[in-house]
């Protein structure tokens, strides 16, 4: 039950703050995953156990009797596995096309897995949820309000960290002990997705690379056009909690400024004379809405409708993930005017962009053993041959990979993927950034916050950061770190 009180302890204070991311095992899995056979030859499903004879003595690949997710052929090993998985998503909109037709090509190869969608609307607060019971499934895409520590009590293991950075990339997020436990489903580059011809008739005619100089933008855009300059989709929550995914890479260029900067580093929020860093990510938010340069009544604000009317010019821009490029050109009949640019923040006289993983999939650790195989076996499926990244704006985690189109004016920004906690350390920015309660990557509310004291001039944004700083250090210091001095632009000069 201490696990299940964890999880639902979690559960309940995201909903509660905010408006908003293995033990078990079976025997062998068949030929393949036993010493002495031949890795070469096909593995079939001989020996796997029947539903419902799992047990708990394990949580990595080889302990389980599980294959090592990247030795798996795919239309060559476990090719008569019979298996029902369901999956559980927050992709509401295609279960009933993409994800039928996905599984449509797939059971072309495993004509005896059965692979059934649940779409949730609300998802990472009923995912939270639904981690407090075994039998929710087989695959789910990991909330973030999931800690680290409980990653092996409840997902089983793809493998060793090792083994799979061999052929797969942004892994560090539901990496704990040399084991992975979630394997991204695809990657985002973050930058903002804007209508280039509303910024053209505004009369902007280079991509902004400061803050200041994308206020400028905006307020031109506001001046001579009739669109709002900045769509904050404050409304639907989660919108607001993806600004948090600017402050480290892409607003130093440094792939430890978590790590380090944030985790260990003397008041990150401070700003600095340079307009880099966290500061200078939640400065381009509170200036615009203070400047009245988003939408006037942001609790009105539509996210379905937004991706219309950003296709249509009636919105200049929004900053969101590479996620939502090929969703916002879908939105209407102008999906050549969608374009994507990186935040604008340089460091030290260049541009970064952060990279890293979406929503990872995860596999029941309390599943049956023919359902833990199947789902392994779907999952590498979905990441090396289904196209779900690049048809969804992202980047393909499998190594080495081209860049989609989508991304192709980002040619010059140079892509920063935080690098692994070090070894002791896996759980020490989760541990803080709960006792702060400033939710970073999990909350919105913090955010929302920033724009209704920007809206109301209840306070100003030194005043905010000086309170997020006060509440990161002593989290720092619950936990026995003595926060010190980071300069993440000597760090990034090394």
């Amino acid at each position: 039950m201490k696990k299940r009180k964890r999880l639902l302890s979690l559960g309940l204070a995201a909903l509660m703050a905010v408006s908003l991311s293995a033990c078990g095992n079976g025997s062998s899995q068949g030929d393949g995953a036993t010493a002495g056979t031949d890795s070469s030859a096909p593995k079939t499903s001989t020996g796997s156990t029947e539903a419902g004879a799992g047990n708990e003595t394990g949580n990595t690949a080889a302990d389980s009797g599980l294959p090592q997710f990247a030795d798996i052929k795919l239309g060559e090993d476990y090719t008569d596995l019979k298996a029902d998985i369901k999956m559980l998503t927050h992709k509401t909109d295609v279960v009933d096309t993409k994800f039928a037709e996905y599984v449509t090509e797939f059971q072309k190869l495993y004509p005896n897995i059965n692979v059934t969608y649940e779409g949730i609307t609300n998802y990472a607060d009923d995912m939270t949820m639904r981690l407090t019971n075994d039998s929710w499934g087989d695959i789910c895409m990991i909330p973030t309000t999931v800690d680290k520590s409980e990653l092996p009590n409840q997902f089983i293991s793809f493998g060793d960290t090792a083994t799979l950075e061999n052929n797969y990339i942004m892994l560090n997020n539901y990496a704990y002990e040399g084991q992975v436990y979630g394997i991204p489903s695809m990657g985002n580059v973050q930058g903002i997705v804007y209508n280039k011809k509303v910024f053209a008739d505004a009369g902007v005619t280079e991509v902004p690379k400061t803050p200041d100089e994308f206020l400028d933008a905006l307020q031109k855009i506001k001046d001579n056009t009739d669109a709002v300059p900045l769509y904050t989709n404050f409304a639907a929550g989660w919108t607001m909690g993806a600004w948090n995914a600017y402050i480290a890479g892409s607003a130093t260029g440094d792939p430890n400024f978590t790590n380090d900067g944030l985790t260990k580093g003397e008041n990150p929020f401070q700003k600095h004379d340079d307009m880099t860093g966290p500061y200078a990510v939640y400065y381009t938010l509170y200036e615009a809405v203070a400047r009245g340069l988003t939408e006037d009544d942001p609790t009105t604000t539509d996210w379905e409708g937004s991706k219309g009317m950003i296709n249509n010019g009636q919105i200049g821009c929004m900053v969101l993930g590479s996620w939502a490029i090929t969703q916002m050109q879908a939105g209407g009949s102008n999906p050549d005017d969608i374009a994507y640019m990186s935040f604008p923040i340089t460091v030290n006289g260049k541009q970064y962009a952060a990279a890293g993983p979406d929503y990872n999939y995860g596999i029941n650790v309390h599943a049956s053993d023919n359902n833990k195989l199947a789902a392994m076996i779907y999952v590498k499926w979905l990441v090396e041959k289904s196209g779900f990244a690049v048809s969804e704006g992202g980047m393909s985690v499998v190594k080495d990979d081209p860049l989609p189109d989508t991304l192709k004016d980002f040619q010059g920004v140079e892509l920063v993927m935080d690098n692994p906690a070090p070894a002791g350390e896996e759980t020490l920015f989760n541990d803080i950034n709960n006792e702060s309660e400033l939710g970073i990557n999990v909350a919105n509310e913090p955010i929302q916050g920033i724009v209704e004291d920007a809206l109301q001039g209840t306070r100003t944004l030194d005043e905010i950061m000086e309170d997020w700083n006060q509440k990161w250090t002593a989290a720092q210091e619950n936990f026995g770190v003595t926060p010190a001095a980071y300069d993440y632009i000597a760090a990034i000069s090394k």
